[in-house]
């Protein structure tokens, strides 16, 4: 079954900050690797849905390692994959809130 994305508006600024820091730090060629990343996990999530860990079962919200630095959180729907947040694994983990 194919499934669309959905961008939550939090995971929407998520990857804007990301994307600026990127570009700020080490340039376009870093955004667009990252970019690459984030697509490649992606496409994986869309054609198994279920191979990421659930971290909130109550939730049904899973988790997947984008890189050492940044992890998406995500939920199935019937029809699509809801992207919940990409989180920066060096802040507090308490801090994370989804919508």
């Amino acid at each position: 079954m194919n499934r669309y994305v959905i961008w939550s508006s939090l995971a929407d600024d998520d990857l804007s900050k990301v994307l600026e820091y990127l570009d700020e730090k080490w340039g376009m060629k870093v955004v667009n690797d990252f970019l690459d990343i984030v697509d490649h996990v992606l496409s994986q999530i869309i054609l198994n849905p279920k191979q990421f860990s659930v971290i909130n079962k109550k939730s049904k919200i899973r988790k997947c390692v984008v890189t050492k630095h940044n992890s998406l959180y995500y939920r199935i729907r019937k029809d699509s994959i809801e992207i919940l947040r990409i989180y920066d694994t060096r802040q507090d983990p308490h801090k994370l809130k989804f919508e």
